[in-house]
């Protein structure tokens, strides 16, 4: 008569180990492209709805609405890197490119997740009632860590916002230094 064997013998275990380690093997270089795209689109999200908002708000306000580049959720930054995260806020002296002066009313403040580079060929973006046209520009955000295809968010003049993949002449985005 033959007993029931309690547990596994280390061969299956072994190749039970192996297999694991080999689905393992072939879906993390996926994964991490995956968690790479989201990340990518959480601020690409961000910044399309901060310019939606901003046209709304321009319009509601009747008076100009920028954005601009920030370290410290502030003040605004000279220059084209937005990694670090930008303002919305009523830009009542008009100036330009727009700096976030004492007595402008902050709207909104966004900090960007560290796996992310965002670059603009604009060091600021203000959008208007409807009388004048907005600044136009384009938002270029990669993955710090070449996971993902760069991903450009596109303002028109009239402040609407779309994302694309590809420049006007059908070239990919870069994300070089």
């Amino acid at each position: 008569m033959r007993q029931n064997s309690r547990g596994y013998s280390l061969y299956e275990l072994l190749m039970t180990l192996t297999l694991v380690a080999l689905i393992a093997g072939l879906g993390l270089p996926s994964f991490s492209g995956l968690v790479a795209r989201a990340g990518m689109h959480v601020e690409i999200n961000a910044l399309f709805h901060a310019i939606h908002l901003a046209r709304k708000e321009s319009i509601m306000r009747k008076r100009i609405v920028s954005l601009c580049p920030s370290l410290d959720g502030l003040s605004c930054e000279p220059g084209l890197d937005w990694s670090s995260g930008w303002l919305m806020f009523e830009n009542t002296d008009r100036d330009e490119p727009p700096r976030r002066d004492t007595g402008e009313p902050l709207l909104q403040a966004h900090r960007v997740g560290e796996n992310v580079r965002i670059m603009a060929n604009r060091r600021g973006f203000t959008l208007r009632a409807t009388q004048k046209r907005a600044t136009n520009g384009t938002f270029v955000v990669c993955d710090r860590s070449d996971r993902a295809v760069p991903v450009a968010l596109v303002i028109s003049y009239t402040g609407r916002p779309r994302v694309t993949q590809e420049t006007r002449r059908g070239e990919p985005y870069s994300c070089a230094d």
